[in-house]
């Protein structure tokens, strides 16, 4: 998979680029990122990249020109024509759709994404038209420019490739992970063998962890989980993260998948 990031600030994504699982990914070659100065394709000698906006108002925009010259230069296809299953081009932006889990397993199928970082007021809107297939924002907030969201999407979207992580099941098994019909026969176990986190998180966040010690100042791990109990590991995570979501995250139970032994357990979380 290749990462073209477009940007005032190639430099940002030095450090970021150089450690944990990205770097991994890079050194071994299953990811590539590439970095653009937008100020590289500029043709006057303040390298400008940016000009007031139309209709008035405060702060600059950056111009079409360069990030459209930027673009040309990565051979892409045109947007009418593109196949967005193989290439897609992403403006990040505070008005943007929320980026999430689901998009970064969406992203993940793709084999070229191009992230264009916008700065200052934002990108003159002629850019998304005539190019980009998503506008994507990480949050509700806003950053001085794209350059955050775009790290973030490249980390959360890398580390779901085949290889990148030691244990694929863990970008499985984790936050707003899959449903466990997603994942069926995916992963298997031996026979008595302790068991995978749980069945797909299905939208939950996820459970609390422990490691050893077992006791660390006055608190000790859940006895559940030095049992040996599979079932009642399983059942304890669930509840768990089912408890962790009410309080949290409420707002994802909406689209959760739930069985009715989990909307028994938040009934009664629910009610006292």
């Amino acid at each position: 998979m290749r990462f073209d990031i477009l940007t005032i600030f190639p430099d940002f994504f030095t450090s970021i680029l150089s450690h944990g699982v990205m770097r991994r990914a890079l050194v071994q070659g299953q990811v590539s990122v590439a970095c653009h100065d937008l100020r590289d394709f500029t043709h006057d000698r303040h390298r400008t990249v940016d000009d007031r906006p139309f209709g008035g108002g405060e702060g600059m925009v950056l111009k079409p020109e360069p990030i459209t010259e930027a673009l040309e230069s990565l051979s892409l296809a045109p947007k009418r024509e593109r196949d967005t299953r193989r290439e897609c081009v992403v403006l990040l932006s505070a008005q943007g759709a929320k980026f999430t889990q689901a998009v970064a397993r969406e992203l993940a199928r793709t084999e070229r994404v191009v992230l264009i970082c916008g700065r200052y007021e934002g990108v003159d809107e002629r850019v998304n038209e005539l190019h980009c297939d998503r506008e994507l924002s990480i949050g509700d907030y806003v950053l001085s420019g794209g350059e955050l969201g775009a790290a973030v999407i490249v980390d959360a979207t890398m580390r779901l490739l085949p290889g990148v992580l030691g244990n694929e099941a863990s970008s499985a098994f984790e936050s707003f992970g899959p449903a466990h019909e997603e994942l069926h026969g995916q992963f298997s176990q031996e026979a008595g063998a302790p068991p995978l986190s749980m069945h797909g998180a299905g939208g939950l966040l996820d459970y609390p962890h422990y490691t050893r010690p077992a006791e660390f100042r006055g608190l000790a791990v859940p006895d559940v989980l030095a049992g040996g109990n599979h079932e009642q590991i399983r059942r304890w995570r669930r509840e768990r993260a089912l408890e962790k979501t009410l309080r949290n995250r409420p707002d994802l139970l909406e689209k959760a998948e739930l069985s009715e032994e989990d909307r028994r357990f938040l009934r009664q979380l629910q009610q006292g």
